[in-house]
């Protein structure tokens, strides 16, 4: 008989995909990145217990073109300064994704916000334009023009923040309790450079980050960097203080309780 494409994978195979995931060589992207300093209240506001705000309220917009070989990937963020347990960290409240394959990881095993968009990177001489754009609204945007390069800074390790959870079946609450999820990410850098410019924020009713407007520009930089991660659950969280924050994963929260029609296949 033919292999049946949908059955069970041998533990040859398996452990086959796992050594060829754990060897990944360094991949190099080109990024800007955006940091400014919000409303207190509003950066506070986004924060699901048990993350706490900084004495700072920043927001960082990242937006990232990866040349992949035969497979472009444009990856960006939008996240607000947080801490927890003594960690300084990123809480992200959007990951717009162009490929579904980065999605998948990301949202199933670390519980980060990812979603298909539209990301741009693009650089004309010293010109500089970076979008986070879905549902045909470029919600972020960052113009500029490079104005001197900047030292490379030494390796370091950064730490972002997720919860992850799935929803109950039966439409009432979570299937089990949700965690929290330390997120490490190891960043090395060989180019970095200052940018001079402005960011844009846009109204949407699907990615408010209008709602964290931009009181002082902190920094903009265009720099190429990569990055390798590994996540950790640190604790489990209550179910009913993260209920009313749900909506920040998806589009349409109530589209989490739509199931097909009975009897329907």
């Amino acid at each position: 008989m033919a292999r049946v494409r949908y059955g069970a994978r041998t533990e040859a195979e398996i452990a086959a995909a796992r050594t060829a995931s754990s060897k990944l060589p360094d991949i190099w992207s080109t990024g800007v990145v955006a940091v400014w300093e919000s409303d207190p209240d509003a950066v506070a506001a986004v924060l699901p217990p048990p993350l706490k705000p900084t004495e700072r309220p920043l927001v960082r917009a990242t937006v990232s073109k990866v040349d992949l070989p035969g497979y472009p990937l444009g990856a960006g963020s939008v996240a607000v300064a947080a801490e927890h347990g003594g960690v300084r960290g990123w809480y992200p409240l959007v990951m717009p994704m162009t490929h579904e394959r980065a999605l998948i990881g990301g949202r199933e095993v670390f519980g980060e916000p990812k979603k298909l968009g539209e990301v741009t990177v693009e650089r004309e001489g010293l010109v500089v334009r970076a979008a986070l754009a879905r549902h045909g609204i470029a919600f972020v945007e960052v113009r500029g023009a490079v104005s001197g390069p900047l030292p490379v800074p030494e390796p370091t390790r950064k730490t972002d923040f997720y919860f992850k959870f799935l929803p109950a079946v039966d439409g009432e609450g979570f299937d089990a309790d949700p965690v929290l999820v330390h997120c490490r990410r190891n960043e090395k850098v060989r180019k970095l450079e200052r940018i001079t410019g402005d960011v844009v924020l846009r109204e949407s009713m699907y990615d408010p980050v209008a709602d964290l407007p931009v009181r002082a520009l902190v920094e903009i930089t265009i720099g190429e960097k990569t990055t390798d991660q590994r996540g950790r659950v640190v604790e489990r969280v209550s179910a009913q203080a993260l209920l009313p924050y749900i909506h920040q994963r998806y589009d349409d929260p109530g589209q989490i309780l739509d199931g097909p029609p009975e009897g329907s296949v």
